[in-house]
């Protein structure tokens, strides 16, 4: 209950600074920019050429695998819609997520082009063979509705090889914008950093919680070190975090940090690590995604208040 109350209080706190009003504190680094007075979602550079995306994406895995009926696309329009409003912009899908693609492409085609240049595009390629990645990559683009996207990622290092190739003959021809690599475990880590020391693509896609800590023992001050942007899978281990909050009172602590719910917490641990470029949480509901939105406002922990804020969040959930 206190989830749900602290999400409608975000809602609250939100449309106070639609009227002009600013939220309080400092914003993390020169990375992020944003209007002087006037809350707007944070956003973070590509290191490759400097180009500014927001910080909170959306994931496409489940939320967007519906059949393409009037029921199940008019909740999903109203959610992308209030996306773009919220200053929203990468979108993440695959071929592996069954139809997301082709729904998110039918959700588009009533989105006016002004609105939907705003979108920043990822999908992935995820097969083996240069001919039936080259026929997957073709149905992509179909699917999305997209005469060009944004960045293209080899889904879990699949034949990494072969498709790298094709990926950077599109590049070449301006169909695609940038090259990524992508997995869903933690002990890839290491193949990861083997080829993108070799290949040296633009994106790493890679699992980060507050649980899951890994990458920042290792690939996170990799892809910092060699200019490589990071976008964030799994930022709520699918849901198992807010199974361990469930019932319990966000701390004042984190109030202090602009959080309105456990969401925004978790979100913003991800969003303090300076390595990271956007998360990409995936949700169906309007009201998470207004929620998860409001990650993107107000003040981030740095330093030593990055290690009090896990420190009182780990207490927490273990409370």
């Amino acid at each position: 209950m206190e989830l749900r109350h602290s999400r409608k209080r975000f809602l609250k706190d939100l449309t106070t600074s639609a009227l002009g009003l600013s939220l309080s504190g400092s914003i993390l680094s020169s990375l992020f920019s944003q209007t002087s007075g006037v809350s707007k979602m944070l956003k973070r550079k590509i290191p490759k050429t400097g180009e500014e995306i927001p910080a909170i994406g959306l994931g496409t895995w489940q939320t967007l695998d519906v059949d393409p009926e009037p029921s199940s696309l008019a909740p999903l329009r109203e959610v992308l819609l209030e996306f773009l409003k919220f200053g929203g912009g990468v979108v993440d899908s695959s071929p592996m997520y069954g139809r997301s693609e082709e729904i998110f492409g039918i959700l588009s085609k009533e989105i006016p082009d002004p609105d939907r240049k705003k979108f920043f595009l990822a999908t992935k390629v995820w097969i083996r063979g240069e001919s039936a990645g080259k026929s997957q990559i073709e149905a992509s683009f179909k699917k999305m509705n997209a005469e060009k996207i944004d960045l293209f990622q080899i889904h879990n290092l699949l034949d990494t090889q072969t498709h790298l190739k094709t990926l950077r003959n599109l590049r070449e021809k301006s169909k695609i914008r940038y090259i990524g690599l992508t997995h869903f475990t933690t002990s890839a880590f290491s193949e990861m950093e083997r080829i993108s020391e070799k290949e040296k693509p633009d994106f790493l896609q890679i699992p980060y919680s507050i649980v899951t800590r890994e990458a920042e023992n290792r690939i996170l001050p990799f892809a910092q070190e060699h200019g490589i942007a990071v976008l964030i899978n799994r930022p709520f281990e699918e849901g198992g975090l807010f199974r361990r909050t469930k019932g319990k009172t966000l701390p004042e602590y984190f109030k202090e940090w602009d959080c309105n719910s456990f969401a925004q917490v978790f979100l913003k641990y991800i969003l303090s690590h300076p390595a990271v470029t956007s998360v990409i949480p995936a949700t169906s509901k309007l009201s998470h995604l207004k929620d998860n939105m409001g990650a993107g406002l107000g003040k981030l922990p740095e330093g030593k208040e990055r290690k009090v804020f896990l420190s009182n969040l780990l207490d927490t959930l273990d409370s």
